[in-house]
């Protein structure tokens, strides 16, 4: 990779040149680079000058393990009689699957320098890459909304144990919302676009603050219902469970663990792309991911005990120990560390990829902050608030598209892996040359569609059909084992595939 890297020369092109030819190794013929493909914001990012290191990606993870739904999710294991060593050992599997599958796709990033809707050209085709693309930004821009929406019922909490006052704003109803919550979700809106508005730098940097946040404020919660249940935790609800049944909840939390990071395993290149080296994602993955979710494991056990411990009570969420503080000053710092740790979330899971995926779509007129701004827009006009509150809307249409990561995953990482070997020609990745190595027919690799169908028919099957209720944790899995076997089976091979950096049409990391 290093070898491939140095042997190109890293040159500052301004936007017309676009329209002029450039060198290609891998190519007889100069290249040209499509409008239709190409901006600054798609380009690979140079090599030299990449800030995401380890701890970027250890902040990164630190603010996605430790959010409000996770905390839910893993508490339902407590709910369903997992004891705490049970609990430990499934978020362990799932940390180790996530660890795994996400090095493959960082390592990706890291190596062409390209976001997710240029990665996807490689196995979909340079046209066909709007399919993953686009199904990974209808689920972000649907949940950026919905997040949006639970930040902003904190910020509300916040601004009510501030003043008691405001809550007289609270009763009304306009599209749904009352007039605090609309004040409250239009802050929360705000302050995202400001973020975002600085590109990925002002992200890393909003990341690497709220990391620690969060850390310490969970710890600090978790240290305090301890003392609160005099030292002492109940380790389940009941009798733990035992034998098969056991163990078929003890792997579905992990296979579950592992859909819930469906999402970003598809577009972890969006930041991995910053990184330096393999090394750094290696490392920084293992600190934020296996080591930071066996202390979220730890600190959920210890919530979930403590208040067992102390009123026979499952708790659904660590907001109402928060809400149970009997200090204001407290109770309001806790709703802080939550609403900067979700706004976090937010930012990074769903608004960076439905960012790049529009500006996909149309590179000679959207940047990255003008596509991002579409999308927030979108994720206003949705009322995501009737979204959160429709279980249709969320078991049958996002769980159904949450269904079809796995099967893109598969098709994807096999492409990349085992047929090309992690060879990739990447200044054709935004050419439209016929002969291209990306162009398949008319722009669409149909090998890749055809493994992606069956595989995404079952997978949402699986999901969503209560018959299969005891396999359903396992849909993602299933999916992406089948579309990588029938990919595998069906990929057109070549006997040689180009590897070219894209260091010679890159731009600077701090221009994205």
């Amino acid at each position: 990779m290093r070898t491939s890297l140095s042997n190109n020369i890293a040159l500052n092109l301004p936007a017309s040149a676009l329209d002029q030819p450039l060198p290609d190794a891998g190519l007889a013929q100069p290249l040209q680079l499509s409008p239709r493909l190409h901006n600054n914001d798609l380009a690979p990012t140079r090599a030299e000058g990449r800030r995401w290191g380890k701890y970027s990606i250890f902040a990164l993870w630190t603010n996605d393990v430790h959010n409000i739904a996770n905390y839910s999710f893993a508490i339902g294991l407590y709910a369903l009689g997992l004891g705490g060593w049970q609990i430990l050992l499934s978020l362990g599997i799932g940390a180790a699957l996530v660890y795994f599958f996400m090095n493959l796709s960082g390592y990706m990033g890291q190596k062409t320098g390209v976001p997710f809707p240029v990665i996807s050209r490689i196995s979909f085709g340079i046209h066909g890459a709007q399919i993953p693309a686009l199904i990974r930004a209808v689920i972000a821009i649907a949940w950026f909304g919905i997040q949006t929406y639970l930040a902003s019922v904190v910020f509300r909490v916040l601004l009510t144990a501030i003043h008691p006052g405001f809550a007289d704003y609270d009763h009304n109803s306009i599209l749904g919302l009352s007039t605090l919550g609309w004040v409250c979700f239009v802050a929360i809106w705000f302050v995202q676009l400001a973020i975002l508005a600085y590109g990925m730098e002002m992200v890393r940097r909003y990341e690497a603050f709220a990391g620690p946040v969060i850390l310490l404020t969970v710890a600090a919660l978790a240290a305090w219902m301890y003392t609160q249940a005099n030292a002492t935790i109940a380790w389940s609800i009941r009798e733990p469970l035992s034998g098969g049944e056991m163990w078929r909840n003890i792997f579905a939390g992990g296979a579950l663990w592992l859909a819930i990071y469906g999402t970003l395993i598809l577009n972890f290149c969006d930041f991995a792309r910053s990184s330096p080296c393999r090394k750094t994602i290696k490392v920084g993955n293992f600190w934020g991911l296996p080591v930071n979710i066996l202390v979220f494991a730890a600190i959920t056990v210890l919530l979930c005990g403590a208040q067992f411990q102390i009123n026979g009570r499952i708790i659904e969420s660590p907001t109402e120990v928060i809400a149970s503080i009997p200090n204001t000053f407290f109770l309001v710092l806790g709703c802080l560390a939550f609403l900067i740790v979700t706004v976090a979330v937010n930012i990074m899971a769903n608004f960076v990829a439905p960012a790049f995926v529009l500006s996909n779509l149309a590179p000679k007129y959207l940047t990255f902050r003008r596509a991002g701004l579409i999308s927030a827009t979108i994720a206003v006009l949705i009322l995501p608030w009737n979204l959160y509150n429709s279980p249709l809307v969320i078991v049958y249409f996002l769980s159904g598209l949450g269904a079809l990561l796995g099967p893109l995953y598969g098709v994807i990482m096999v492409d990349y892996w085992l047929i090309r070997r992690g060879r990739i020609n990447v200044p054709q990745l935004y050419s439209e040359d016929p002969d291209g190595a990306y162009y398949y027919s008319r722009g669409v690799n149909f090998r890749a569609v055809a493994a992606f169908i069956p595989a995404a028919l079952i997978a949402i099957v699986l999901a969503l059909v209560p018959g299969f209720h005891s396999i359903s944790p396992f849909s993602w899995l299933v999916g992406a084992g089948i579309a990588a076997m029938l990919y595998l089976i069906i990929a057109k091979r070549q006997p040689h595939y180009a590897d070219v950096s894209g260091e010679s049409i890159a731009v600077d990391n701090v221009s994205h």
